[in-house]
C-alpha cells in the first residue's frame, strides 16, 4: 500500500530529485499518520487550538527563547484570533506569550501591504491590532515592498530573513518552524503549492517564486515543500461542509494523497494534525483521533 502510493507520487512529479525525496518520506513515516480532529463547532475547535498553539509556543521557547511560527491567510487568522485573543485561565499552559512570537508567512500574495489580497493584511486585520498590550507584541516579517516587480528577487529575499533567523550562527540545510499554521483549499493546495505545479519538485530554495498560480493573483512567494514538512508541528484548520470533498479525497484516496495536502501529510506524518469541524469530515473514513 505505501510502496503503491510512493511510485504513484513519483510519476505524478516525473522528476529525478523528486523520486529520492518521496521514497524517504515513505520509508522514513511508514506507519505513522497524520492526527485528525473533529469537532462540533469553531468555538470547541478554537479552544483546543488554543491549548495546542500553547503547547507548541513554550516548547519553542524553551529550545531557543523564541517562538518561530509560518501562517497562512485565508479563514485562518479569523480562527486565530478566536483562539488566541480569549481570555486565559492563567499559568503558563493557558499564556500566550505574544513578546516571544517571531512570525512569518507561509505564502504571500506580491501586493502591496495593505492590498486586499495581502496575507499580512489579513492577518493584521483579523489579529495583530487587536492584540492588547498586556499580550506583548509579536516580530512579524512581511515582504519587502520594493520588490514588488521581481517576485523572483522578492522570494530570495524573504529567503535572506529566514536565513538570518535561523543560520545566523549554524548552517542549516532547512528552516525548523516551531509551528507551521496552514490552510487547505478546494483543489488541495496549501501555502501557494498547487496540484501538478513544477514548485512541488523544488528541492533546493527554502522560499520559491510563483508568477502563474492558477489561483488570483498569478505573482506570490511560498515556502517549499521541504521547508513545510520540516516544521516540528504542522497544522491545518479546515471548516465547514465546503471541505468535506477536499477532505475525503485527501485522506481516503491515492488520488489525493498526491495532492499538496497529502504529500504534506506523507512528508509530516505525525506532526501534522488538522483541526476540523464536523461539517468538514463528513463522509471521511479516514479515523479520528479522541482528543489533542
Amino acid at each position: 500500500m505505501i510502496h503503491v502510493w510512493s511510485d504513484q507520487i513519483d510519476r505524478k512529479l516525473n522528476h529525478s530529485s523528486s523520486e529520492h525525496t518521496q521514497l524517504h518520506l515513505t520509508t522514513t513515516n511508514m506507519g505513522k499518520q497524520p492526527n485528525l480532529y473533529a469537532f462540533d463547532d469553531i468555538s470547541a475547535l478554537a479552544k483546543k487550538l488554543r491549548a495546542y498553539i500553547i503547547q507548541c509556543q513554550n516548547s519553542g521557547i524553551e529550545r531557543h527563547g523564541l517562538f518561530k511560527l509560518a501562517v497562512s491567510g485565508g479563514s485562518l487568522p479569523a480562527t486565530l484570533a478566536k483562539a488566541l485573543l480569549a481570555p486565559g485561565q492563567g499559568g503558563s499552559e493557558d499564556t500566550v506569550d505574544f513578546a516571544k512570537w517571531e512570525i512569518f508567512f507561509a505564502d504571500e500574495r506580491v501586493v502591496p501591504l495593505d492590498h486586499a489580497d495581502s496575507n499580512y493584511k489579513l492577518l493584521k486585520d483579523e489579529l495583530l491590532d487587536k492584540i492588547s498590550e498586556g499580550m506583548g507584541q509579536p516580530k512579524v516579517h512581511p515582504i519587502d515592498l520594493q520588490y514588488l516587480d521581481d517576485v523572483q528577487e522578492m522570494a530570495d529575499q524573504y529567503q535572506e530573513g529566514l536565513m538570518q533567523s535561523f543560520a545566523a550562527k549554524d548552517s542549516v540545510k532547512l528552516p525548523m518552524f516551531d509551528l507551521l499554521l496552514l490552510g487547505c483549499g478546494p483543489d488541495g493546495h496549501t501555502c501557494s503549492l498547487f496540484p501538478n505545479h513544477e514548485l512541488l519538485r523544488e528541492s533546493d530554495a527554502w522560499v520559491a517564486p510563483i508568477d502563474d498560480s492558477p489561483k488570483p493573483p498569478a505573482k506570490r512567494i511560498t515556502l517549499s515543500l521541504p521547508v513545510v514538512t520540516h516544521g516540528v508541528k504542522i497544522a491545518f484548520i479546515a471548516t465547514g461542509a465546503g471541505k468535506k470533498d477536499i477532505l475525503k479525497q485527501i485522506f481516503d484516496t491515492e488520488e489525493g494523497r498526491s495532492l499538496p495536502c497529502g504529500l504534506v501529510n506523507a512528508g509530516g506524518a505525525e506532526k501534522v494534525s488538522w483541526f476540523t469541524d464536523t461539517g468538514a469530515v463528513e463522509g471521511v473514513a479516514f479515523p479520528r483521533r479522541g482528543s489533542v
